[in-house]
């Protein structure tokens, strides 16, 4: 990635510095999470979050928290919002495929937590005047291209 890229992910979102992998495709997404430890159950402020969840920043265990990567591609102004549901699934649902070129995920960062071992899907949704945290657990059964 070449400086300008780094200036303009930094100016579009504030942790780009944090982040530092671009993970490109579905197949890249899953081989992120090889190796990884089978998630536990976890009794922390996150809660299940199986499908979207509004998550005020409070909530956000940022200490528990190792950023796996991103993602949004650095190299696109402006992801496209269109959604992908083959099988006739919403956005809020929790059967929802994770299509990484898709909206919210081409938008999203990956996160571990290092207590239950989950990885977690994280964005912030921007609406008028509403900025709003949203999380969901990455559940690698449910990724498609």
């Amino acid at each position: 990635m070449h400086l300008g890229a780094c200036i303009f992910n930094a100016q579009k979102n504030p942790i780009a510095h944090l982040i530092v992998k671009h993970i490109a495709n579905a197949a890249a997404l899953r081989l992120a999470l090889t190796g990884a430890a089978a998630p536990q159950a976890c009794r922390c402020a996150l809660g299940a979050c199986t499908a979207w969840e509004s998550l005020a920043e409070y909530r956000w265990e940022a200490a528990q928290m190792s950023a796996v990567g991103s993602l949004r591609d650095p190299t696109v102004e402006e992801p496209t919002l269109e959604e992908c549901h083959p099988q006739g699934t919403r956005y809020d649902s929790p059967n929802a495929p994770i299509a990484p070129g898709f909206f919210p995920y081409n938008q999203c960062e990956v996160w571990h937590c290092t207590r239950c071992e989950r990885h977690l899907l994280r964005y912030t949704e921007f609406g008028g005047y509403n900025v709003d945290p949203r999380v969901r657990v990455l559940d690698a059964d449910k990724i498609i291209d």
